[in-house]
């Protein structure tokens, strides 16, 4: 089992926290009030402010409450003890207001079982008329025609079902206890069969793929580009200017654009820093701007964070000596490696999202007073917040970085006066007590401050590879498997992991749709491709949408017929429609793959989902129909499982059916031969002990083993003819021979 990282932070009330006693846990009353907006579905927002009378200055105090206030029901409290008040109850809670009905999967086999099943009926119902007109149309002709079809009914495979259910248990048990795929959990025991069908796999990428296990390789700043070999001469250059200067932006030139009042410098002078200036300001940003929280677990200090994105920045910056110490919701304590202790006040913080797709937190250095906004964030969306001279270098460094497989995130800051602050902070706190499109407030507060910021660098991580991924990808692909990869990361970075998964042959060429926004033109690229299907299709998200939206079954059956698809910049809406659509127009079996909360959609949506438990939680794994440990356990689970699921579970249908058509003729032949009489040929007991007793074998025999139609051929044929010795040796043979082929 691994180990989970994924903690979520929630922060007490900065008013209520000094009002519990020391040596007892209870609270102090007080009179105040909390104002919340009515109960939703969303739970992932909430809205309201705290409000108190301080007496002092008779003034009402009020602060803001967002989600990090809260605690969902079956919220696990990792340390420490809370006084909490219940703001939801009954239906009226989160949980449950977005409960809904399960669904359940019914897979392709059912499907048809039902249809041959409606068949048999149909046969049944004209065989019975049949014989009601060959015997003539009497007075009392209804009642021969029931009795007809209750003759006949026979061939109804009702124990199919059971028998059916029983080998489904079986196979998902299987799965649960074999010893080459150990975790492995099959959380839907109704469709083991469908894992033998599956036509398209859809695969996430990060920690689906890859580990989302984050080493660092490079940083690029716009003067220099450091990798790992070159660690110790960052260490030097950080520690020269942290025994030099005081804090982050220390240099003069850092605020020359800010203060009007030194006009000594040269106005035509390019404004660039010194690269020691750059590289101690980005290294303090990679230790300030994040949601991780150092805790000390048995004596060693552990990094929380809800993503282990963070946590390697962190170790990184640590690595550098620039020690993240201390976080609570007020300020954050880092030691540089001068060895000297920096406390940063927090001033507003604007977590990540996957709209947003960027961090900022906005924090005033306690020694210089100096109040400083860090930002990071994706270089698509960095290019439009950096200043205009440092675009060409962030797009092409992010570029080449991406090129080598590495996943890039782009680091800024940017210098506020003090009335700069003061007048900006008025709006913000306006916006924070809101209670009517306060997230709507809050970030048009921030993109006020996500101008003309300075570039600091580029960092460029590397994601490994799960093991034996590219040996998976094969097996599944000459399995006849086609494989799509959906990511939200960048065109390079997909490319550069495609290749090196398998995804991507080497005798296949890469057609890519990207930056086009124009309707007709991607119509005219989707029939371009539709002549060279032997290429991998890259498609990015932005070009999606419009594809989906104008074009949506020329390109499902244009990308069904190709050997692999990549789709970049992809919303966790967009791999859901994706899913949804591809089931639509292909009618094949589509499985989904993936590891982290933003797969769950697509996982919901495909006829097979499969979950991986990694990193980022248990809610892909919890919301899929199998989950495992890793990706290389899929093959097992397609190629193994699921193909001797399927084939025993068609020769068992086929078999009941074969058992109850058998009869169902015989009694035909009796009826028409002896004058279409109605009675039945065989005694009911007689009926019941072979369709249960003398049957049972060969229906065991189909669920435990895997039998050949020549096997099945044998048994039944000559199974009445021998005699009970001789039975009894067969069966102990004919057991280790399907043991031994099964081995």
């Amino acid at each position: 089992m691994i180990l989970q990282e994924n903690f979520i932070l929630r922060r007490a009330i900065r008013y209520t926290q000094q009002l519990t006693n020391d040596n007892e846990f209870e609270f102090k009353p007080i009179d105040a009030r909390i104002v919340i907006n009515p109960p939703d579905d969303n739970i992932y927002d909430f809205c309201g402010y705290f409000e108190i009378q301080d007496l002092l200055d008779n003034k009402a105090h009020k602060e803001p409450l967002n989600l990090e206030h809260t605690m969902w029901a079956h919220t696990i409290l990792t340390s420490g003890k809370i006084i909490g008040i219940v703001i939801y109850t009954g239906d009226e809670t989160r949980m449950s207001m977005n409960s809904r009905k399960p669904r359940t999967k019914v897979g392709i086999f059912d499907n048809e079982i039902n249809f041959l099943s409606k068949l048999d009926f149909l046969f049944m119902v004209l065989a019975s008329l049949h014989l009601l007109f060959l015997s003539g149309l009497g007075s009392n002709w209804y009642i021969l025609l029931t009795r007809y079809i209750l003759l006949l009914s026979w061939i109804i495979p009702i124990s199919m079902r059971v028998n059916l259910d029983f080998a489904k248990a079986l196979f998902s048990y299987n799965i649960n206890k074999d010893p080459e795929i150990p975790g492995s959990v099959a959380r839907n025991s109704n469709i083991p069969e469908e894992l033998g069908r599956v036509k398209y796999l859809l695969t996430d990428k990060t920690g689906t793929l890859t580990q989302n296990d984050m080493i660092f390789k490079k940083l690029v700043t716009e003067q220099s580009m450091y990798s790992e070999e070159n660690v110790g001469e960052i260490k030097r250059l950080v520690k020269k200017n942290c025994e030099k200067y005081d804090g982050p932006m220390a240099s003069e030139n850092d605020l020359l654009d800010k203060t009007l009042t030194n006009q000594k410098k040269n106005v035509n002078k390019k404004n660039r820093r010194e690269n020691e200036f750059v590289l101690r300001d980005m290294i303090t940003a990679l230790a300030i701007c994040n949601n991780v929280t150092p805790t000390m677990d048995e004596g060693v200090k552990v990094y929380q964070a809800s993503s282990p994105d963070e946590v390697a920045l962190v170790n990184f910056s640590e690595s550098l000596n620039m020690v993240l110490k201390e976080r609570n919701q007020e300020e954050v304590r880092i030691e540089n490696p001068a060895g000297v202790i920096e406390d940063f006040y927090i001033l507003a913080m604007f977590p990540f999202s996957s709209e947003s797709k960027r961090m900022g937190i906005l924090v005033r250095h306690q020694t210089s007073g100096r109040v400083i906004f860090y930002l990071k964030g994706a270089d698509s969306i960095m290019l439009n917040k950096v200043k205009k001279v440092y675009k060409p270098v962030v797009q092409d460094e992010c570029e080449g970085l991406a090129r080598e497989g590495l996943r890039t995130l782009v680091m800024a800051q940017k210098f506020m006066t003090e009335e700069e602050y003061n007048e900006w902070n008025v709006h913000f706190h306006e916006a924070t007590l809101s209670l009517v499109n306060r997230h709507e407030m809050i970030r048009e507060c921030a993109e006020k401050l996500e101008v003309e910021m300075d570039f600091l660098g580029v960092t460029g991580v590397e994601d490994k590879l799960q093991e034996n991924v590219c040996s998976s990808i094969e097996a599944i692909r000459h399995a006849g498997i086609k494989i799509w990869m959906l990511t939200g990361d960048k065109v390079e970075t997909a490319k550069c992991i495609a290749i090196s998964a398998g995804i991507k042959s080497s005798d296949q060429d890469i057609y890519e749709i990207k930056g086009i926004s124009d309707s007709l033109e991607l119509h005219q690229k989707i029939i371009e491709y539709s002549n060279k299907l032997t290429n991998v299709l890259l498609i990015e998200g932005t070009c999606l949408g419009t594809i989906l939206r104008d074009y949506e079954k020329l390109f499902y059956d244009i990308a069904g017929k190709a050997p692999a698809v990549i789709f970049c910049r992809c919303l966790p809406t967009q791999k859901a429609i994706i899913t949804e659509g591809l089931k639509k127009f292909s009618k094949k079996i589509v499985c989904c793959v993936g590891d982290g909360g933003n797969d769950v959609g697509m996982i919901q949506s495909s006829d097979v989902g499969i979950g991986i438990v990694g990193r980022e939680g248990l809610q892909a794994a919890l919301a899929s129909d199998f989950s495992v440990q890793q990706f290389k356990y899929i093959t097992d689970l397609l190629l193994w499982h699921g193909r001797l699921a399927y084939k025993r579970s068609s020769t068992l249908a086929q078999f009941v059916l074969h058992r109850g058509l058998i009869i169902a003729t015989i009694q035909f032949i009796f009826c028409s031969v002896f004058y279409f009489v109605a009675i039945s040929v065989f005694n009911g007991i007689l009926m019941f002990g072979y369709s249960t007793f003398y049957t049972s074998l060969p229906v065991f025999c189909l669920v435990f083993f895997e039998l050949k139609s020549i096997k099945i051929f044998i048994i039944l044929r000559f199974w009445t003819k021998i005699s009970a010795g001789k039975k009894q040796l067969i069966f102990h043979l004919y057991i280790k021979l399907c043991k031994k082929e099964e081995n």
